[in-house]
């Protein structure tokens, strides 16, 4: 155990990265560009195939970074698990959804932690990054764990320590943002800190493994509710005729007491639609109703109704009607200039619009086709922009508001455009045409 200590402050130590999507590949940038070994490991071949080539899978991890990561010898790719003996931390990166029910789906997290208890190795550090509700690591991973023989905290390390990734923020990095990190004891989160410490600007220690866990939890509650109440002021306001843009623009100039948050078509992205519920779901089994957060819930999760309702409104203005109409929707991504399309509310948008009658198609400069995904299939592939494609349309749907869109040309184009980003805000001519919702 005290090796590994002396092995990490010497930078000899190798790091597995169990699941290399939006979190465990920047997480693997950061050991890899400070000269840490790294040992990426995922159940996707075809995915290992490509980094090992030096090309990256994601758009905000240019293929540069992953060349010179492969170049450097810091960085391999694989899909043999037996690797994981080979390692001395191991850095959990799975996605933890929510079943069909709105509850916790823990495979992912169950999947590796009982492959990684085949492999377990006296003196290694486990740390689950994936967001999960509190209790997780202690209740469900010990057990599976201490199968292989070892006891935690006494044979192996075991921490928690929530990733932090926001996809395409240009302000903050992998390695910029702080990293909270809870230990089963003292121990394994002194051991945690460490190893972060190598190649993230400040570990922020925390008492407990469910403190860490909590922590996550909160951060994705505050962004959930406030969110709801600016969708539904949204709405409350547009009844009124008053712009929620222009309100909170305004609201925005106190210097003090006052974040501002922004309405949209639904939730995207893996925290922020999903971790709430991770949390009244354990909420119920303490007997406690987490009424506030579900109702949040409710209100985002029915905002993509509120925009086909609008649509259809904005359709019915021009005597057309949705069933029938060629619609065009405007990004897929969750939010701009990324490539990430988890959760997206344009996902469910487009298969509401279909449901209706609508012929429906999708641009996207960063995502070319869609792949399947656990609950969605929409076997679409985006559509090139153009004056005269734009013009085939009955109305251009904004649902993510990338920068390399050229609004202007798309309100001069388009026979009608439903505007969920406020993205037109700039646009003077062709206003006319523009419907909020």
């Amino acid at each position: 155990m005290r090796n590994l200590e002396r092995r990490i402050e010497d930078k000899n130590v190798v790091v597995g990265v169990l699941g290399l999507g939006y979190v465990g590949l920047p997480l693997a940038r950061e050991f890899a560009s400070a000269g840490i070994k790294v040992v990426g490991f995922d159940i996707d071949a075809k995915k290992v195939k490509v980094l090992n080539s030096g090309r990256s899978i994601i758009k905000h991890v240019p293929h540069k970074q992953v060349r010179d990561m492969v170049n450097s010898g810091c960085f391999n790719a694989t899909t043999d698990m037996a690797r994981l003996k080979t390692v001395d931390a191991i850095l959990i990166c799975v996605p933890t959804p929510l079943t069909r029910n709105r509850e916790p789906d823990m495979q992912f997290v169950i999947g590796s932690t009982q492959i990684i208890a085949r492999y377990l190795q006296r003196g290694q550090l486990v740390v689950l990054e994936s967001t999960t509700y509190p209790g997780t690591t202690r209740e469900l991973m010990i057990p599976m764990l201490q199968t292989s023989g070892l006891k935690a905290g006494r044979d192996f390390h075991l921490a928690y320590s929530p990733e932090r990734e926001d996809p395409g923020n240009k302000d903050f990095t992998t390695k910029t943002i702080p990293k909270v990190v809870g230990g089963l004891t003292d121990k394994c989160r002194a051991i945690a800190c460490k190893l972060y410490g190598q190649v993230i600007v400040r570990a922020v220690p925390v008492s407990t493994l469910e403190a860490a866990e909590a922590a996550k939890i909160l951060e994705n509650v505050y962004r959930c509710v406030n969110i709801a109440m600016v969708n539904e002021l949204k709405i409350v306001f547009e009844r009124m005729g008053i712009d929620i843009w222009e309100v909170i623009k305004a609201a925005d100039t106190k210097p003090f007491g006052f974040k501002a948050f922004y309405p949209g078509p639904g939730l995207g992205g893996h925290c922020i639609p999903i971790d709430p519920f991770y949390l009244t779901w354990k909420a119920r089994q303490f007997g406690m109703p987490t009424r506030f957060i579900e109702l949040a819930g409710e209100i985002n999760t029915g905002m993509p109704e509120y925009v086909v309702t609008k649509t259809m409104q904005a359709l019915n203005e021009h005597k057309k009607s949705l069933k029938g109409s060629k619609v065009l929707v405007l990004g897929l991504a969750y939010k701009k200039d990324i490539d990430d399309l988890r959760e997206s509310p344009s996902i469910e948008l487009i298969e509401l619009l279909r449901q209706r009658g609508a012929t429906v198609d999708y641009n996207d400069p960063y995502i070319r086709h869609t792949h399947r995904q656990r609950q969605h299939d929409l076997g679409m592939t985006s559509k090139a922009l153009s004056a005269k494609m734009l013009a085939r349309y009955d109305v251009v749907l904004i649902s993510t508001d990338h920068t390399d869109y050229d609004y202007d040309c798309i309100v001069k184009n388009a026979k009608l455009v439903v505007d969920t980003r406020n993205a037109t805000a700039l646009v003077r001519r062709g206003a006319g045409k523009i419907v909020k919702a």
